[in-house]
């Protein structure tokens, strides 16, 4: 009976080097993507393009954002922006309208009265109005906060020269002109959620998700797929990238079409923003039940690469939970194999995490030189000196001479606790947030600190942790707007 749990045991620990795996194979992927550009494929292309920008109380943003998509590098007959106000109380309509005004027949305000339903209705609302004419070739949905580089549209669009082509997407940086601690890690995510992997996913023939704030779609593709974005999800964009191949056109990322958007600057706003991303995934992994692992679906979307990627992602916290409850198991059964797993993990996860920090920073070394503190902190602190001790145990050994013997209750309270680590550092980050929205000003003090223990890694696991929570519960599926306050530079 021993010998079998141990094995169970040795399995799930094992089982949480999987997404250490996956995020070394997706970076040993982004140095094949120089040959995978699609650019081969393409011509200069200027589709007659309607932008849809959703705006609900956006009188921050708003404006500015209209000035910068007039000056694009774009043919000016050829690209019209669509306001969709949804409902707004703020001053979102003057401003819209006044640019209308500066902007003849080129700005177009459309008030939504019965507002506050989400994203999704709010396009469709605009869509709606789009498909009465033909002049539309080219849809581009985005966020009203979003600001597009004067070629990135460009860029984008010469990738629908090719009929093969149904979307494209840019990549999309945090932009903030003086980020604080929480933005600057979300900058640094960027690059390896955005950059990185999607480059990868370039090579391997598909893509996970089309960015909400840069979507690129073909008059063709969105009316294949309804002529409507889906509005039975909080993932409305994955919804519509995974419709998109499923119905035999790709989803393209360029990398070189760079728009800047203004991330949350607290935990709290950022917890509800990836709890609604989170949760949206789940929704998208029980809809599309079928095509995982399944190339008789998709050959793409169906295949092993997909599957790993996509669930080493989605699964992480189970995997880390049930890595640290067989650590512990092992640690009263087997003490020197569950030493053995446990270094062998650390190591391992080190050498990646050594590998992945430092390509990070040559994917974009903009970004790198803004986020660099936070690239090396974004495991947490404790999780980076067991990382330290992995790679170079000589270096504590003073500190080791000092810890108790296993034997005594101090001794196995320590050893439980860094076998534990890997699940408890969700709860640190988790915590993180909770001091900054219940501890008042000493709260808001401490909590910057506490997730910097804990980990900014580990605070995004807490996030699909809880919408696994969310889902089984069935919780309402509410749309929490991201405050924008016009921080992009």
């Amino acid at each position: 009976m021993i010998s079998v749990l141990s094995v169970l045991c040795t399995i799930c620990v094992l089982l949480a080097t999987i997404p250490v795996l996956a995020g070394l194979y997706q970076y040993l992927l982004v140095g094949f993507s120089v040959l995978a550009t699609h650019l081969e494929h393409v011509t200069p292309n200027y589709p007659r393009i309607s932008i849809l920008v959703p705006a609900w109380n956006e009188d921050a943003v708003v404006g500015v954002t209209i000035d910068r998509l007039m000056k694009l590098s774009y043919p000016a007959d050829r690209l019209r922006v669509y306001v969709i106000d949804d409902a707004s109380t703020d001053q979102t309509p003057e401003i819209v309208i006044a640019k209308s005004k500066q902007y003849p027949d080129r700005v177009i305000h459309i008030r939504r009265v019965a507002g506050g339903e989400g994203k999704a209705h709010t396009l469709n609302y605009g869509l709606n109005i789009l498909w009465r004419s033909e002049w539309t070739e080219a849809i581009l949905i985005m966020d009203a906060d979003v600001i597009y580089t004067q070629d990135s549209l460009a860029k984008m669009s010469r990738h629908l020269s090719d009929p093969d082509v149904g979307a494209v997407t840019a990549y999309i940086k945090e932009g903030s002109a003086k980020p604080n601690l929480v933005q600057r890690y979300v900058g640094f995510e960027y690059i390896t959620a955005t950059g990185a992997s999607r480059r990868a996913q370039n090579v391997l023939g598909f893509l996970a998700c089309l960015s909400g704030g840069a979507q690129l779609h073909s008059r063709e593709n969105l009316l294949a797929i309804g002529g409507k974005i889906f509005s039975n999800t909080l993932a409305e964009d994955t919804f519509t990238t995974f419709r998109t191949q499923l119905r035999g056109r790709k989803a393209i990322f360029e990398p070189n079409a760079i728009v800047y958007a203004e991330e949350p600057d607290d935990l709290d706003g950022l917890w509800k923003q990836r709890l609604r991303w989170a949760r949206g995934n789940v929704q998208i992994t029980r809809v599309f039940r079928r095509l995982w692992f399944n190339r008789d679906v998709h050959p793409a979307m169906g295949s092993f690469s997909m599957g790993i990627l996509w669930f080493s992602i989605f699964l992480m916290p189970v995997f880390q939970i049930l890595a640290a409850v067989s650590l512990i198991t092992l640690y009263f059964l087997n003490p020197p194999l569950a030493w053995t797993l446990f270094s062998g993990f650390w190591i391992l996860a080190a050498v990646v995490y050594v590998i992945v920090t430092g390509a990070s920073f040559v994917v974009d070394p903009e970004s790198g030189r803004r986020t660099w503190v936070e690239g090396l902190m974004f495991p947490g602190v404790i999780s980076l000196g067991i990382i330290v001790y992995s790679l170079y145990p000589p270096l504590f050994t003073p500190f080791l001479a000092i810890i108790p013997d296993d034997d005594t209750i101090v001794g196995t309270s320590l050893r439980v606790f860094i076998y534990a680590w890997i699940a408890l550092g969700m709860a640190v980050s988790w915590s993180a947030k909770q001091l900054e929205i219940h501890g008042g000003k000493l709260g808001k003090w401490l909590a910057p600190y506490v997730l910097q223990v804990g980990g900014y890694g580990p605070f995004l696991c807490a996030v699909t942790f809880a919408s696994y929570i969310k889902e089984l519960l069935g919780a309402e599926m509410k749309w929490d707007k991201t405050v924008k306050t016009g921080k992009v530079a």
